[in-house]
């Protein structure tokens, strides 16, 4: 809901509740939901950029995301469960993040 929220409150996103769902739902399937949720309101791009999205590979999906705050060191704001709260991490140094693939997609041009 962050992401929804944010991109959605700034107007680059018109609004809308992907609720009901469960805390697992994107996880154990084989098809891309939340990657399809994001990819249908942003485009993938190659490279970060500040404010863009970057997205991991949770299990066998794309399933967590966090908006880009730095590019070097690479940095993202992200609702964290294991933190419990909202916090910026510094993607080469986070054991959890750093090893996952991952995809960036923006809003912008």
């Amino acid at each position: 809901m962050l992401l929804v929220r944010i991109y959605c409150d700034l107007g680059l996103v018109e609004r809308f509740d992907p609720r009901p769902y469960t805390r697992d739902w994107f996880l154990h399937r084989n098809e891309e939901r939340y990657l399809d949720f994001l990819l249908g309101r942003a485009k993938e791009v190659r490279d970060p950029d500040l404010g863009g999205v970057i997205v991991f590979k949770i299990g066998r999906c794309f399933a967590h995301a966090g908006i880009i705050s730095r590019l070097e060191p690479l940095s993202i704001i992200h609702a964290f469960a294991n933190a419990g709260r909202v916090i910026e991490d510094i993607v080469p140094a986070s054991a959890e993040l750093s090893s996952r693939p991952k995809k960036f997609a923006s809003f912008w041009g």
